[in-house]
């Protein structure tokens, strides 16, 4: 099994509203780390999907630092290439499981899982906008029943 999380507001939040532009100034939403770490434990692919673009290398670092930082399990952090939206990097990844949050602040048609075709047979799972991952599930399969 494959879980792809979105970092921003979802496994990450920043310390106050001021600091959201500061990439490097983020921390880990509540359970993020033990949740996903939790799940790895279990033989699942965790990997990241950052908010971030292509062209944005200062930024990308400062995510990846973050995930190290704060000891998230090892997983590849995709992002927007060139053109492409955030369905379009899901649809080349293909989890089983998308997690990310209701863009509560920015507004429900940045959300990916109603954009999800049936045939890719991708789980989304919208999470309260920097509420964390705590009360997820702690057996991954548990995820699929959502």
């Amino acid at each position: 099994m494959k879980i792809m999380v979105f970092t921003e507001g979802t496994a990450t939040d920043a310390p106050s509203r001021e600091q959201r532009r500061d990439y490097a100034s983020y921390v880990p939403t509540e359970g993020a780390v033990d949740k996903l770490t939790k799940w790895q434990l279990q033989g699942v692919e965790i990997c990241y999907l950052t908010s971030r673009r292509w062209n944005e290398d200062e930024n990308l670092e400062a995510v990846q630092a973050t995930l190290r930082r704060f000891n998230f399990p090892a997983g590849e952090l995709y992002y927007r290439q060139e053109g492409e939206e955030y369905v379009d990097v899901v649809a080349r990844v293909r989890p089983d499981v998308l997690i990310e949050d209701d863009c509560k602040s920015i507004g429900w048609d940045e959300v990916i899982t109603p954009k999800l075709k049936t045939e890719w047979d991708i789980k989304g799972i919208v999470v309260p906008e920097f509420g964390g991952l705590a009360y997820l599930p702690d057996d991954c399969q548990g995820l699929l029943r959502l």
